[in-house]
């Protein structure tokens, strides 16, 4: 073989070597695999047809934001072949790990600098020609929740010297965490998921040094609990004005328990939901044909944007997005339920949760069933922040997957 062939079949298996890194793993779960395509190409679609009434007065609103979301799901994909490639139990162990984990705090921090968007500082904002692009590191600390988890509290066999010494660190870093989101940022649906979700994934270590915080979580959950049913019943008016929280947070909280005490200013938003839920029936009136996204509804391709899919498409629009959800959902459980190791078990459960909270939140605000929380609702709301963290959480949660079909670990 001549100099010149060995050096174009050197050249040939280096551009296979890098497409190999945004391939998918060949033991990868199908299904999941399979939802996640189903959501991106549904929820481009959603979100084209809810822009259309807010492109009314700004004839490039529709095309950018269309164009926006493209983007983000093409990288949202190569991240998520990404991780699911090159993920590996053995980054959780580095020395450049903690770095990792500050660096959310940092990430988070920086969100500081910029104004408030709807009440909450938790946006980097990139302006681009008249438009603003706005990164949520928020979303990104909620996959760091129990990365840090299960780096520090999975598959743990030696005892330490007390039971802080086991748990100070990842409870430092997951506190650090809500502080920032909760009171500097002022974001309260996403410091709550981030609370949620590192709740469920410190219950699962069975390491006999983590009982005690384990018992503190159970007693704290049952009492949040309690106190939100409270809070959310006819006789919690008076205690929700006497909570340190923004004007607006308790309009939240009031709208939810009667939207139609103030339906012209606080409850105007959610009313404009329930009518669409009810106007869409089964059916719907058709994909493009919502009326509601063309008054004055507030969130129409972000927050609400379940509203305008059940107007359009009905009952079945909704089956659209809560089957693949649940096909989701199910098979991390499965695989976390069949696997032996904590790290995965965490990291699986982990990414559950997330979309189960967030599947939660969104539909519990839009119908009134609990205060606005302004989650998205993932791969259907418009929003690349959202979007591309749960492509590269399901890539991270594939590789962990494909780790244990191939034996790697138990």
């Amino acid at each position: 073989m001549t100099t010149a062939e060995l050096k174009t079949q050197r050249a040939q298996k280096a551009g296979h070597s890098r497409l190999a890194v945004f391939r998918m793993p060949a033991l990868k779960d199908n299904w999941i695999h399979g939802s996640m395509l189903f959501l991106m190409v549904f929820g481009l679609l959603m979100i084209a047809s809810a822009s259309m009434g807010l492109a009314v007065d700004n004839p490039i609103y529709l095309p950018f934001t269309v164009i926006k979301q493209i983007v983000f799901l093409m990288l949202g994909y190569a991240g998520m072949s990404f991780f699911a490639r090159r993920f590996r139990f053995s980054l959780l162990k580095s020395q450049s790990f903690p770095t990792l984990a500050l660096g959310m705090d940092i990430l988070l921090l920086v969100c500081l600098l910029f104004g408030e968007v709807n009440g909450a500082r938790a946006w980097i904002r990139v302006p681009i020609a008249s438009m603003d692009i706005s990164i949520q590191p928020s979303e990104f600390a909620k996959i760091m929740t129990y990365l840090v988890i299960a780096a520090y509290c999975g598959d743990v066999r030696y005892h330490f010297r007390t039971d802080w010494q086991m748990v100070s660190r990842p409870l430092l870093f997951v506190a650090s965490y809500i502080f920032i989101v909760l009171v500097l940022q002022s974001d309260m649906g996403s410091a709550a998921v981030i609370a949620i979700i590192a709740c469920v994934c410190f219950l699962i270590p069975s390491n006999r040094q983590m009982r005690k915080l384990q018992r503190w979580i159970l007693f704290f959950v049952v009492i949040v609990g309690v106190f939100a049913i409270f809070l959310l019943s006819p006789y919690g008016e008076s205690l929700i004005d006497a909570l340190p929280l923004k004007e607006y947070q308790k309009n939240r909280f009031l709208s939810a328990i009667n939207p139609f005490a103030d339906r012209y200013n606080t409850g105007y938003q959610l009313i404009n939901g329930l009518v669409s839920f009810a106007t869409g029936g089964w059916t719907g009136l058709g994909f493009g044909n919502s009326v509601r996204k063309y008054t004055d509804f507030p969130a129409a391709n972000t927050d609400f944007i379940l509203a305008i899919v059940v107007e359009e498409l009905g009952f079945i629009g909704f089956l659209m997005i809560f089957i693949p959800y649940m096909i989701i959902i199910c098979r991390l459980f499965t695989a976390a339920l069949h696997m032996k190791s904590e790290k995965g078990r965490i990291i699986l459960v982990g990414t559950a949760m997330y979309i189960v909270v967030h599947c939660l939140f969104n539909i519990g605000g839009v119908t009134g069933l609990i205060p606005l929380t302004g989650v998205p609702l993932l791969m259907i709301s418009a929003g690349g922040s959202s979007t591309f963290s749960l492509m590269c959480a399901i890539g991270i949660a594939q590789a962990v997957i494909a780790a244990w079909k191939r034996g790697e670990f138990e």
